[in-house]
C-alpha cells in the first residue's frame, strides 16, 4: 500500500531498525558513569553526535539530541532569546514557520517580547530583502526554516543569513524537512530537526547552537547534554537516528532524483487530469518529494478518506480536515486556494513509478466522485450553459445576495459557481459566509474561473465577500 507522507513521519530505514536493534543491548547503561557499560554506552552517544555533528556540518560539541524536534525548536528559541534579552525582545519569523516556531513565539508574545512575520509570495517564500528589511538593532532572534512542510518551498536561508550575520542577529533554522537531503547551507547560528523525518525513529530531535552564539539554557539546570535538554539520553534511539541519517545522506543524490521525477510527473499530469486544480509551491526551489494541489469543488476530508480507501496515505492543510475549520496558516499566507487540499510526500527508497502511475490513474474519478456528491457544477466554465459572456448590465440590476451562513468549505464556492451565471456580465454577487476558508478560496475561485474579486466586507453575521463577473 502506498504510503504518501513522508513529511509527516518517514517510515522506519532499515539501517536505523539494524542499528536499534543492535544498541538495546548494548547502550542501555547510563553514559554518565564510570563503569564498563557507562563507558560502552558513552562510546555509542559520543559516535552518534560525531556523526550526526558531520551530517549538519557543525562541531559535535555544538550539538545536543532532545526528545523531539518540537522540543529542540522551543529549546533553540527560547534559550537564545534569553541569551540576547540585554540586546532586545524582537523575534522575527517568516509567516510560514512550522507550528512549533509559531507556538513558541506566541509564548514569547505573551511573556512581554515583541513578534514580527515576515509575508510570503504565492510560493510560499519569504524575499531576502524583505526579510532583512525586518531586522533592527532590537532583534533578539530570527527564524526561518529550511523548506516549507506543506508545500515544498525551499527558503533563500542563504540570503537571509547573510543579512543577519551582517546585523549581528543570531538565525535558527529549522532544517527538519530538508535536512536528510543535505546539510543547510549560509551562515546560521541555530538549526534543528527531527529523526523521525528521515526514517530513524520518532522520539529524537537535533539541536545545534554555534560557538559565540549567546544562549542561556531555559528550565531546570540539568548536567546532560550540555545543560540544553533535560533527561536521560534514548541511546539506542539516537545510535539509530544518526546511522540512518548517515545512510540517506549517502544517497541522496541518486534518491533526490528519482522522486523529483516522480513528484514532476504528478505536478504536470493533475492539472491535465483533475478539471479546476491548483498546483501550490514553488515549480523548481522545492524539496525533491512533496507535491502539493488543491481541488476545487472539494471537501478535503471526504477526499482524504476516499484516498485512504484506494490505499493511498496523504495528508492535507484544508480546513476540511480540521476540528478547527481554520486553513492552514502556510496556504493562509500563500493566499492560494485551499479547499480539496492534498499534499503529497514521497517516501525515499519506499516509492515505485508504478505506485505514481496507480494514484494518477484513481484521483480523477474519486475527485469527480467526491464533486458529484457535494453538488458541485458540471461546467468548468464558471457560468450556466446558455448564458450571455456579452451581455450589457442593466442599470436596474442589483447585486445578487447568496446566503451561506453556516455552510462549509466547499458549499459557499460551489453555490457561488452555481450562480454566476445568473448575474448579468459587469454586475455582482455578494457571498455571505462565516466559514473562515471563504476568506481564502473565494478570491482564489475568482483567479480561476477568470472573474474578479471585489474585496469583503463586515456583514451582520459572517462576512460579506463581493464577487464581479467579468465573462
Amino acid at each position: 500500500m502506498p504510503y504518501f507522507d513522508a513529511a509527516s513521519a518517514a517510515p522506519l530505514h532499515p539501517v536505523a531498525r539494524q542499528a536499534l536493534q543492535a544498541s538495546l543491548d548494548e547502550g542501555w547503561a547510563d553514559p554518565a558513569r564510570l563503569y564498563r557499560e557507562g563507558r560502552r554506552a558513552r562510546l555509542l552517544l559520543d559516535a552518534a553526535r560525531e556523526a550526526a555533528a558531520d551530517a549538519v556540518g557543525c562541531r559535535h560539541d555544538e550539538l545536543v539530541f532532545t526528545p523531539s524536534g518540537t522540543q529542540a525548536i522551543h529549546a533553540g528559541v527560547s534559550g537564545a532569546l534569553a541569551g540576547r534579552r540585554r540586546v532586545g525582545r524582537r523575534l522575527v519569523v517568516s509567516a510560514v514557520e512550522h507550528s512549533a516556531v509559531l507556538h513558541a513565539a506566541e509564548a514569547w508574545e505573551a511573556a512581554g517580547g515583541s513578534v514580527t512575520e515576515v509575508p510570503v509570495d504565492r510560493y510560499g517564500a519569504v524575499a531576502p530583502d524583505a526579510y532583512a528589511a525586518e531586522l533592527g538593532e532590537a532583534t533578539a532572534l530570527a527564524c526561518l526554516q529550511s523548506a516549507n512542510h506543506e508545500v515544498g518551498t525551499e527558503q533563500p536561508v542563504r540570503e537571509v543569513a547573510e543579512a543577519c550575520r551582517s546585523l549581528g542577529v543570531p538565525l535558527l533554522v529549522d532544517a527538519a524537512q530538508s535536512l536528510a537531503w543535505g546539510p543547510v547551507e549560509g551562515d546560521w547560528s541555530l538549526l534543528t530537526a527531527s529523526a523521525h523525518k528521515w526514517g530513524g525513529p520518532s522520539g529524537v530531535g537535533l539541536l545545534a547552537v554555534r560557538k559565540g552564539v549567546r544562549f542561556a539554557p531555559q528550565g531546570p539546570a540539568d548536567e546532560r547534554e550540555s545543560g540544553r535538554s533535560a533527561g536521560f539520553q534514548n541511546i539506542p534511539a539516537i545510535v539509530a537516528a544518526a546511522a540512518s541519517l548517515r545512510a540517506v545522506r549517502a544517497e541522496a543524490a541518486a534518491e533526490s532524483a528519482r522522486l523529483r521525477a516522480l513528484v514532476d510527473r504528478i505536478r504536470a499530469r493533475v492539472p491535465e487530469l483533475v478539471p479546476d486544480v491548483e498546483v501550490v509551491g514553488d515549480p523548481v526551489r522545492r524539496l525533491p518529494h512533496v507535491v502539493t494541489f488543491s481541488c476545487l469543488y472539494v471537501d478535503g476530508e471526504t477526499l482524504l478518506h476516499e484516498l485512504d480507501r484506494a490505499g493511498f496515505s496523504v495528508s492535507s492543510g484544508s480546513s476540511c480536515t480540521s476540528s478547527t475549520l481554520i486553513p492552514s496558516h502556510v496556504l493562509r499566507a500563500m493566499g492560494v486556494l485551499s479547499e480539496g487540499n492534498v499534499r503529497v510526500s514521497l517516501a525515499p527508497f519506499d516509492t515505485s513509478e508504478e505506485d505514481v502511475d496507480r494514484f494518477l490513474g484513481v484521483l480523477p474519478g474519486l475527485v469527480a466522485g467526491v464533486r458529484e456528491r457535494f453538488g458541485a457544477p458540471a461546467s468548468v466554465s464558471g457560468a450556466r450553459p446558455g448564458s450571455s459572456a456579452s451581455s450589457e448590465p442593466s442599470e436596474a440590476s442589483e447585486s445578487l445576495v447568496l446566503d451561506t451562513l453556516g455552510r462549509r468549505c466547499p458549499i459557499p464556492v460551489i453555490e457561488l459557481a452555481k450562480v454566476i451565471g445568473e448575474v448579468p456580465v459587469g454586475r455582482t454577487v455578494t457571498v455571505l459566509s462565516d466559514d473562515e476558508a471563504a476568506r481564502l478560496d473565494i478570491p482564489a475561485w475568482c483567479g480561476m474561473r477568470g472573474q474578479e474579486y471585489v474585496g469583503e466586507r463586515g456583514a451582520e453575521a459572517g462576512v460579506a465577500y463581493v464577487v464581479r463577473r467579468l465573462r
